[in-house]
């Protein structure tokens, strides 16, 4: 199972959010490079960095952190937040993502981020499932939609998906276990595709048991910033 780490921007630093609530933010290093030089070295592979700022602003808006990640280690680097138009998702690529995620654009904008499916392929385009109750978030969390998680993932499956980046909003930043049999019934439902687990994730315990259930990768934030996982435990992955 892929171990991605995440580096959550607001203010080109480093922040932590609770269940998404812009309000409960925590800063963990206002130079986000250092922390990604940090996963580098301790044998991390991909990253998952999210635009914060973008989210609320509707736009990219964190770009130049992504340049600079992108140019100075070699993470393959998941993009996301934000990204609603052409124009984004150029100037993300341009900057070095190696796959954007679109969560609230899939959602508010199918035609657009199915036009990205084709032109970019379904590798490199990661569909960004967030939910809360099992009905897709959008907006930064700030809105929930009457889209069910499994009609929304087998309606982009059937256009070309091949990876989901889903996350519990009741669990992110919790500390307090992930949706382990919701992250199940993903797999057990659509077995072709590349299930990501975000969200909750407390200690290595949390992500032996999203290896057993089978998720292709899973997503670690807090724990790690908080030093409930050591980067040196995750090699055991």
């Amino acid at each position: 199972m892929l171990i991605i780490p995440a580096i959550d921007i607001i203010d080109g630093k480093c922040v932590r959010l609770t269940q998404g609530d812009y309000n409960q933010k925590k800063v963990y290093n206002e130079h986000p490079l250092e922390v990604a030089k940090a996963f580098e070295d301790a044998g991390i592979r991909h990253l998952h960095l999210v635009d914060l700022d973008g989210a609320r602003a509707s736009q990219i808006v964190n770009y130049k952190v992504l340049e600079k990640i992108a140019s100075k280690t070699s993470l393959t680097v998941d993009f996301g937040g934000g990204l609603k138009s052409d124009k984004d998702v150029y100037i993300a690529f341009e900057s070095g993502a190696n796959q954007i995620t679109g969560g609230t654009i899939a959602v508010k904008g199918a035609e657009t981020f199915t036009n990205w499916i084709k032109r970019y392929g379904g590798e490199k385009i990661i569909l960004g499932a967030d939910v809360k109750d099992c009905k897709i978030a959008v907006h930064g969390w700030e809105e929930t939609s009457k889209l069910g998680l499994f009609d929304f993932v087998d309606g982009y499956q059937k256009k070309g998906i091949q990876t989901v980046i889903c996350t519990d909003i009741a669990k992110d930043g919790m500390l307090e276990g992930a949706a382990t049999e919701l992250y199940k019934e993903m797999i057990n439902r659509f077995s072709e595709l590349k299930i990501i687990a975000s969200g909750g994730v407390s200690d290595l315990a949390d992500l032996e048991r999203l290896a057993e259930v089978g998720c292709y990768g899973a997503i670690v934030g807090k724990a790690i910033y908080e030093g409930r996982i050591q980067l040196k435990d995750l090699q055991i992955f």
